[in-house]
């Protein structure tokens, strides 16, 4: 049985995980962590998660709930994310980590980390989207230069990142599939005489409302017709089992930065 550690674990997010956990047969959650003077520290995991008592309950110390643990999960946000990515380190534990708004010091820090830890780092654990990251990279190899690229996203009300981690991540395969720097081409917002649309860009338009779980869109735009590649997400379980899925594996595996690409065997 693998023990697993959820840090995060007050949010909507880390709710469905700690179900996540209870339902895979091959995994037990042994510690929850939640920041310093939460409402919830000292609640029952299970009670919060709306399944019943689990004997764990959540706690605001990291590096105490980690020794519990064979793997954690961190769904939380990047200060949070990079001190336990610290503790990890010390204690040599993987971790698997889904926090979005991460910038470029953290990645820099994080491929330091997986020198000698191994981790996960993905925008999204659906396995849906991580074929849908292959399905656009063919696309537009196929369809080159000739077809307009714009991505669309939407979330619920609450998320405080725009656009989100997995739209970035498909605007970053798609420019790498066209052999273009996201950083030049990329556009995110329109106001206004904006003029003609530059032949290469990339762009994204954000829509946030309600308690949509997940929605991305890349549309091909060319000449006489149109390809639209969408994923939407019902669930957040989704994202969840696919987590569990990637700590499952990822005990498994050397010191290195891997993405659900590498979990799913989509890589190459």
């Amino acid at each position: 049985m693998i023990k697993i550690g959820i840090s995060g674990s007050a949010g909507r997010m880390g709710r469905t995980l700690i179900a996540a956990v209870v339902q895979n047969p091959q995994t037990e959650i042994t510690a929850a962590i939640e920041r310093q003077g939460s409402r919830w520290i000292g609640t029952d995991a299970g009670d919060l998660a709306g399944i019943g008592s689990l004997g764990v309950c959540l706690v605001d110390d990291p590096r105490a709930a980690v020794t519990r643990c064979d793997v954690l999960i961190d769904f939380s946000l990047p200060v949070a994310t990079m001190a336990n990515v610290a503790i990890c380190r010390e204690a040599g534990k993987p971790i698997v980590i889904g926090t979005t708004g991460l910038n470029d010091a953290d990645r820099r820090e994080l491929t330091r980390a997986a020198q000698v830890l191994p981790v996960v780092l993905a925008p999204n654990f659906s396995a849906g989207v991580n074929l849908a990251f292959k399905l656009i990279e063919l696309a537009a190899q196929v369809l080159g230069d000739e077809f307009d690229i714009e991505v669309i996203e939407a979330h619920h009300r609450h998320k405080v990142d725009a656009p989100s981690g997995t739209a970035l991540r498909m605007g970053e395969i798609l420019a790498s599939a066209l052999g273009r720097d996201l950083g030049s081409c990329a556009v995110h917002s329109r106001e206004g005489h904006t003029g003609e649309r530059a032949s290469k860009s990339i762009g994204f338009a954000t829509v946030r409302g309600g308690d949509i779980v997940g929605e991305h869109t890349v549309l091909y735009a060319g000449l006489g017709e149109r390809l639209e590649i969408t994923h939407r997400a019902s669930s957040r379980m989704t994202f969840a089992s696919g987590a569990i899925r990637a700590a499952v594996w990822l005990v498994q595996q050397e010191a290195g930065l891997y993405d659900m690409q590498d979990v799913l065997g989509l890589r190459g």
